[in-house]
């Protein structure tokens, strides 16, 4: 097989760079170890930026998602039961999220590959990547029990943390920062109305809860839980219970319950690896960065560097700009950096770290200062609709 650009895994990252690709006339494969149906089983995140719904629009695969997604232009920080609302419009130009989930987006952006004709192995097993630093790399893999050659010109590798991609970097090129926290996050789904119009983010004593949504009547909610906590410690009847005592009294007292119809804890972290490009292997989303979800940053980051790579590659096709290869990682780091930061902070601020009161009250400190001043509003606002994508010239 031959290919102008392998793409390793057929996440959202994958899929919709193999589209924007797609339509420039750009020929692209996507390689993916699980089958089609597992990969839509991923419960993953609800809140797409500006930026990721343009993408979404570009790659033609927008139309069921501003059909059916729901914009917000705002969410609320509860500080201790206050409740206070950060105006995206008024803060953010204008801007807005959507709240549409990511198995939705990876759904359309399948269904919109498959219509198209585009090339996506599924259950490739055996992914290998071969001579990333000459200008022949190529990618092996074993579908139906016969190997596979697939010679390409790039690699875009979107598979993921403990992807092939990520393994195949030399030893010792890569430099990776990163930061484990000591908590993690229990959710749940639910088909109950939400707790509220928008979403809610809430410091508390007892610690961190987010009321989120999907739909009119699938709704997702968190409360922070210690790591050694397993899911059978929390009944459903207990995580309603914590959940009413951490959000804002008026809210707890309309909240509908009703059975988890999925439940899971998950640990945060974040982490970079730095650069991103090793010869002909580029890298994009959680392949070379994490965030913790408190952001709702983990998908859009991912689109923000396919955003960076589509146009890199497709002034390298379309104009022989070959020196912008260089420039990918610098690009795309420079945004990377400012949404782990945001993370950072909005986990650092939102979370129970310990007992100590002090800091406790200097995190209700800092809220008050952002959630009540222009410029504290202006900068959470700027920063949860999404940075400007970095200009490829």
């Amino acid at each position: 097989m031959k290919t102008q650009v392998a793409i390793i895994g057929a996440g959202p990252s994958g899929l919709l760079l193999g589209q924007l690709l797609h339509h420039q006339g750009i020929d692209a494969v996507i390689l993916e170890r699980r089958s089609a149906d597992y990969v839509l089983s991923r419960i993953r995140a609800g809140v797409l930026e500006q930026g990721t719904m343009e993408l979404m629009r570009e790659a033609k695969a927008g139309e069921r998602m501003d059909a059916e997604g729901h914009i917000h232009e705002g969410v609320s920080f509860s500080i201790n039961g206050l409740q206070r609302r950060i105006d995206f419009k008024k803060y953010a130009k204008g801007k807005t999220v959507m709240v549409y989930g990511q198995t939705e987006v990876t759904h359309d952006l399948m269904s919109a590959r498959a219509k198209e004709g585009g090339v996506t192995v599924y259950e490739a097993e055996n992914v290998q990547l071969h001579d990333i630093y000459t200008d022949k790399p190529r990618v092996t893999f074993t579908k139906d029990g016969k190997t596979v050659e697939l010679e390409c010109e790039y690699i875009a590798g979107c598979d993921g943390s403990h992807g092939v991609s990520r393994q195949s970097v030399p030893k010792g090129a890569m430099t990776t920062y990163e930061r484990t926290y000591p908590f993690g996050w229990l959710g749940i789904m639910s088909r109950t109305p939400p707790a509220d119009h928008e979403l809610i983010y809430a410091n508390h004593a007892r610690g961190f809860a987010l009321c989120s949504q999907r739909t009119p009547m699938l709704s997702r909610f968190y409360v922070q839980v210690p790591l050694e906590d397993k899911i059978e410690d929390w009944p459903d009847a207990r995580f309603w219970d914590e959940l009413k005592a951490r959000i804002p009294q008026h809210t707890a007292e309309k909240l509908v319950t009703g059975p988890s119809i999925e439940k899971s804890i998950a640990p945060l972290h974040s982490s970079v690896s730095e650069p991103m490009r090793y010869g002909r292997l580029f890298l994009a989303g959680d392949a070379a960065h994490i965030v913790p979800p408190t952001g709702a940053k983990g998908l859009n980051l991912a689109t923000g560097d396919v955003s960076i790579l589509f146009r890199v590659l497709l002034k390298v096709f379309k104009e022989n700009r070959t020196d912008l290869l260089d420039k990918y990682s610098e690009l795309a780091l420079h945004r990377v950096w400012k949404a782990e930061r945001f993370s950072w902070w909005m986990t650092s601020m939102l979370h129970k770290f310990s007992d100590d009161p002090f800091a406790h009250r200097i995190q209700l400190a800092e809220l008050d200062y952002y959630t009540t001043s222009e410029a504290g509003l202006t900068n959470i606002a700027e920063n949860y609709v999404g940075l400007p994508y970095e200009n490829v010239e």
